[in-house]
């Protein structure tokens, strides 16, 4: 998983119009909390993750980096970058 998650931050990072995108969606998923856990990052709840994962791809599917883009394309088309 950590491959999947190295391969989107580098596609989302060569596309700069969806870091503003990025950056509030993140604030959107991060666990309640998360800056007194380790590994102290905005990181969604684990439960919910594997929630939307087992949601999009099916219990045996695998998750696509490219899918993280479109994403963020959506939300950014649909508004979702407000705050």
């Amino acid at each position: 998983m950590t491959a999947y998650w190295a391969r989107a931050s580098l596609l989302v990072a060569l596309r700069p119009r969806l870091w503003p995108v990025a950056v509030g969606q993140t604030r959107r998923m991060a666990a309640p909390g998360w800056w007194r856990r380790p590994p102290f990052l905005p990181l969604p709840a684990r439960d919910y993750l594997g929630f939307r994962l087992r949601t999009q791809y099916g219990p045996a599917g695998e998750p696509e980096p490219r899918d993280v883009v479109t994403y963020l394309e959506w939300c950014r088309k649909m508004g979702h970058n407000r705050t």
